[in-house]
């Protein structure tokens, strides 16, 4: 009986310490099995904390992009902005450089007449008794304002005076026939200057314009035109201005 009972004490230890590491094996493969999950859990936990992260990125990189697009729309604006003044400043440049230029031209040119006429004066003689009267005269009728002074053929009710041939005219007057009214025959006519060119005696009527030259009537071409229902003289220095004149035989 003893021998029994000593034997089965034995078994079941042995049954035991087999028990124990089997459970201990099936307990460590629970928790295998177990740990992914976890793992997988947490993981899943993680993934909209990242995708929310990336989307709080997103909006930065798009404005930073914004940002940067405008920043070169500004910077090439102001490129093209610098381009065009930087053109406007050489148009004006050259457009100084040829007004200086044509302003050097007439002053060249103003030189030059003047030269001409006072080397044209110093060939001339001495003034007669008779040049000086009408230097007097023509000098006596200068206008002090001539655009308040001068009155055309209309505004003084129409030529009346003696009109000149048709072939006469064509032949001797008109803008290609000029001529000079120093050494022709001259007259004052109450107190009007009146000088005679090719068998006409040709009246001033308006006074000559304050701005011609002293002695345009020595030094100037001029010449006699109908125009507007009149006669009027014509200077070749200044075309645009037309003196009344009155044509007698």
């Amino acid at each position: 009986m003893k021998v029994i009972g000593i034997t089965s004490t034995a078994i079941l230890s042995l049954l035991l310490g087999v028990a124990g590491p089997a459970y201990a094996q099936h307990e460590q493969q629970g928790e295998k099995q177990d740990h992914p999950q976890q793992q997988q859990s947490q993981h899943e936990q993680a993934k909209p904390e990242q995708q929310h992260a990336q989307q709080q990125r997103q909006p930065a990189q798009k404005q930073q992009q914004t940002q940067h697009v405008q920043q070169q729309q500004r910077q090439d604006q102001n490129k093209q902005t610098q381009q065009r003044a930087q053109q406007q400043q050489r148009q004006d440049l050259n457009k100084q450089t040829q007004q200086r230029a044509q302003q050097q031209q007439r002053q060249d040119k103003n030189k030059q007449t003047q030269q001409r006429a006072a080397q044209q004066q110093s060939q001339r003689p001495e003034r007669t008794q008779q040049q000086r009267v009408e230097q007097s005269a023509w000098q006596q009728h200068r206008s002090q304002n001539w655009d308040s002074d001068h009155r055309s053929w209309q505004q003084r009710g129409g030529y009346h005076g003696y009109r000149i041939p048709d072939d006469r005219y064509r032949g001797y007057f008109g803008q290609d026939h000029g001529f000079r009214i120093y050494g022709l025959p001259f007259l004052v006519v109450g107190g009007y200057p009146r000088f005679q060119y090719e068998g006409y005696w040709l009246s001033m009527i308006d006074p000559w314009p304050e701005y011609w030259g002293n002695d345009w009537y020595d030094n100037d071409d001029v010449y006699v035109m109908y125009v507007d229902n009149g006669y009027y003289l014509f200077n070749r220095r200044y075309p645009n201005v037309g003196l009344a004149i009155n044509i007698s035989m």
